[in-house]
């Protein structure tokens, strides 16, 4: 969709510039060249070829460094976790996938449900800018948190400090259960967290625009569905389309 004159702002470069988060493990992984791969890089190409733009990928460990590079205007586009408090550097398109945030703890601990964990003593290791720890931060009130690197190193962390709580994606924590004996996930999400496309804030409001114009197409004809079955992606489910 190139006859509407948007594309000099969306790639103010001639080159559409798209921030690939590699710490979140449902939206992305490693290719077996070491490439960048999964959902949301597949996106990313979708949408470039949509607009007929050349298209760079740019690659961070975690959510901030995502953030950071939107908001000083070294990226044009990438993939978010929808929070109040990342809206003065992103502005959000609507949600296009859903992802569930859980807890997991050792299989002798004490702690069974979601109102054990905000307890005093009880310290929680989050990934450091991630959806979960901004949310986290505004809900938590007598539990502690611990902000690590990135969120593959978050359940490491709490086995090795001896942390009551990990936090994190789902399917991230699943994967270390499988690599870590004893350990178990509770049995409720404590969040629903909304994915979309995060343009740089204070950009012209006809690109969100466009992008939800492309992201309802993609709802419609199924395009979503494909992307995440081709890539295997667990964990995920389709954000319905917004209310008109």
């Amino acid at each position: 969709m190139t006859g509407d004159g948007l594309n000099a702002l969306f790639a103010p470069t001639g080159t559409l510039r798209v921030v690939i988060n590699t710490g979140n493990a449902i939206l992305t992984r490693s290719a077996e060249d070491g490439r960048p791969a999964g959902i949301s890089v597949d996106m990313a190409r979708e949408f470039a070829a949509d607009r007929s733009l050349p298209l760079e990928l740019l690659t961070v460990p975690n959510a901030a460094a995502s953030v950071a590079l939107i908001s000083e205007g070294q990226a044009d586009l990438g993939f978010f976790a929808v929070d109040p408090a990342r809206a003065t550097s992103v502005s959000f398109t609507d949600p296009w996938i859903l992802i569930e945030g859980w807890y997991l703890v050792r299989d002798a601990s004490a702690i069974r449900t979601l109102t054990q964990v905000d307890c005093p003593g009880v310290r929680i290791a989050v990934g450091r800018g991630s959806a979960y720890d901004l949310f986290l931060s505004r809900t938590i009130a007598s539990a502690s948190l611990e902000r690590v690197k990135t969120s593959q190193e978050v359940v490491d962390f709490f086995l090795r400090e001896g942390y009551e709580v990990a936090a994190g994606i789902r399917q991230q924590l699943e994967a270390d259960q499988r690599r870590l004996p004893g350990l178990r996930l509770l049995p409720e999400r404590f969040m629903v967290i909304q994915q979309a496309l995060g343009l740089p804030a204070g950009r012209d409001p006809r690109l969100t625009a466009a992008v939800n114009a492309f992201l309802a197409t993609a709802r419609s004809t199924g395009l979503i569905k494909q992307l995440l079955e081709l890539n295997k992606t667990e964990g995920a489910v389709i954000a319905q389309a917004p209310l008109a």
